[in-house]
Order: C-alpha cells, then sequence, then structure tokens
C-alpha cells in the first residue's frame, strides 16, 4: 500500500465531463522524503518512514536531528510509517503525487475537528427542542432516562451521553482521485476529508 503525508487546503467544485458539478477536497500532498526504511531482519516489519513538512532546527530535538541528517534532509514536522510501500524505497528518495492519478481510490486519515463538550443533541442527534427526547417535560434538549431503578442500579457502558466532541482520529474510505497537479504537488479528491484547513492527512493508495 503506496502513500502519501499531506496538509488539506480546501474545498472546491469541479465540472465533469457530463457538466455535473463534483464537490472536491484539495490536498496539498507532498514532496515527502523517506528517512527510515524498517527491515524484518532489523526491526521486525517491513514499513517505509516518511517525512513531511519543514520544521525549525532549534525546535527539533537532538536524537530527531540525528534521525534527519541521516536522510540527508532538513528536519520535518511529520513522519509516518506506511507498510507494503509498492515500489522499493532507499533513505532519501522522495515521494511526490505522481503516484496518483486520475481515477484511483484512496483512504484519507486526519484528526477531526474539535468541537469540546456537547450535550447529546449535538454530539448524538437526539430530538431537542419540537422532538422532545423522552423522560422530561420542561428541559428539551437533556437526555432524559439513562438506566433502570432496582436492577441493574447503574448506567450500563457505552450509552450515548455528553462529552468531549471530534478532535478524533477518522479515516474516510474509498474517495475517488479526481485530478492530479503534479507540478504544485496537489491532489484533488471527490468528497470531503476529516480535519481542518491545514491540518495534516495521511493518504493511503
Amino acid at each position: 500500500m503506496s502513500g502519501i503525508i499531506g496538509k488539506k487546503v480546501g474545498m472546491t467544485s469541479i465540472f465533469d465531463e457530463s457538466g455535473k458539478n463534483i464537490p472536491c477536497t484539495v490536498i496539498e500532498a507532498g514532496p515527502c522524503v523517506v528517512t527510515q526504511v524498517r527491515s524484518v531482519d532489523t526491526d521486525g516489519y517491513a514499513a517505509v518512514q516518511l517525512a513531511y513538512g519543514e520544521k525549525k532546527e532549534k525546535n527539533t530535538s537532538a536524537p530527531l536531528k540525528g534521525h534527519f541528517q541521516k536522510a540527508g534532509t532538513t528536519p520535518k514536522r511529520k513522519l509516518v510509517e506506511f507498510k507494503t510501500f509498492e515500489d522499493e524505497k532507499a533513505l532519501g528518495d522522495t515521494v511526490t503525487v505522481e503516484i496518483f492519478s486520475a481515477g484511483d481510490f484512496v483512504d484519507v486519515v486526519g484528526t477531526s475537528k474539535g468541537k469540546g463538550f456537547q450535550g447529546v443533541v449535538k454530539r448524538h442527534g437526539f430530538g431537542g427542542v419540537g422532538m422532545q427526547t423522552h423522560g422530561q417535560h420542561n428541559r428539551l434538549r437533556a437526555p432524559g432516562s439513562l438506566g433502570a431503578s432496582s436492577w441493574p442500579s447503574r448506567v450500563f457502558k457505552g450509552m450515548r451521553m455528553a462529552g468531549q466532541t471530534g478532535n478524533v482520529r477518522v479515516k474516510v474510505q474509498n474517495l475517488e482521485v479526481v485530478k492530479v497537479f503534479a507540478e504544485q504537488n496537489l491532489l484533488v479528491v471527490k468528497g470531503s476529508i476529516p480535519g481542518a484547513k491545514g491540518s495534516f492527512v495521511i493518504v493511503d493508495k
């Protein structure tokens, strides 16, 4: 499985040949540098480590400085390992968006937008005002009854309740690559991907 690290630029729309308007997300993907090649003999598994995004040297720890120097590159912000890379890669090689082509289907991994502590209406889509949830008469956005009485005398694990919303790792699968702009390092995929503008994403082929 080949892949690349990128950054979410934002959304746009493109007209296809039949005139249909397709909502798309633009990803600035790569160029990524191979900073480590793991093998079964030395590490117990095979993988290729890619690095992306410039980072100031003063903000980089000494061990990481040596790690990047060994690969012959400047300090990077994001490191990700990809298992079973299609082509064989050596230390210091560069991976660009040219590994993708229009019509490919990719999986995109990102961190969803954090929305803080939210109630059950926003977090789980409970009825709320108008479609009043069960168990109350004057608290229209409250969750209502949560558990039984004498047995089990507790609230079951996994009940849908208020809590931290967003800011979790999300994978969106089978997004079609609409266009690849190799010179600008841009990848245009059909549909939406997790995360805010400027956040890091991982694109798996």
